[in-house]
């Protein structure tokens, strides 16, 4: 039997304690970190190489935002599967964010199965939507 395909994740944090324990999190998951980067800079750079199938995102980066990441990416891969990962509650900035494409928002001192769980659940909202939308519609001449 085939074993399962990991998923390739790309960790933005300029904190290292805090991409480590990302990084802890999502190898626990059955994922693999395919890259990590410290600034927004880097991020693009890493995003555009590697093209992983999630980016966790810090929301503060040094030399381009999380938000301008977020925009500058979106643009360029529309399909980008983003979750922010913020240690302020700054709804504001959340909503923008999710605005601008980002598929969900974490906050660092969240528990550690509920931040499984919010990448598990949105992981999975995100390629049902994707299935649903390459599915072929029904069309009214084919009703039977």
């Amino acid at each position: 039997m085939a074993q399962a395909k990991k998923l390739r994740v790309i960790i933005a944090e300029d904190e290292s304690h805090s991409r480590l324990f990302l990084k802890a999190i999502v190898t626990s998951m059955n994922c693999e970190v395919v890259g990590e980067a410290g600034t927004g800079v880097e991020t693009i750079e890493l995003y555009r190489q590697l093209k992983p199938h999630i980016l966790l995102l810090d929301i503060n980066l040094p030399n381009k935002t999380g938000e301008e990441v977020l925009k500058e990416l979106r643009a360029e891969f529309p399909r980008a599967f983003v979750i922010i990962v913020t240690s302020v509650s700054d709804q504001e900035t959340v909503e923008k964010c999710i605005g601008l494409g980002a598929a969900n928002y974490i906050r660092k001192d969240t528990p550690i199965a509920d931040i499984k769980l919010a990448i598990k659940e949105t992981w999975d909202a995100y390629v049902t939507s994707l299935r649903q939308a390459t599915a072929p519609s029904a069309s009214p001449n084919n009703v039977s």
